[in-house]
């Protein structure tokens, strides 16, 4: 199955982590204006990214992004 990655999720699971930005920026050693770029949509996560902040915030990885099923062409 095909996907595309729909809106950046990543402030709606902060906010259930009770982390901040500021919080997640210093524990993965990134500055905060990063995470504001892919909350914005500015950038997409990398997937090394990915899986550090949905480890360090406590979400399995697919949750950090909309997942939008394209069909399948036959």
């Amino acid at each position: 199955m095909k996907i595309e990655l729909g809106r950046c999720l990543l402030h709606q699971r902060l906010h259930e982590s009770g982390m901040t930005k500021e919080e997640l920026a210093r524990t993965l050693l990134f500055k905060p204006e990063r995470l504001v770029d892919y909350m914005e949509g500015k950038r997409v996560m990398p997937l090394k990214t990915a899986i550090s902040v949905a480890d360090t915030i406590g979400c399995p990885v697919n949750d950090l992004y909309e997942l939008i099923p394209l069909p399948t062409e036959f």
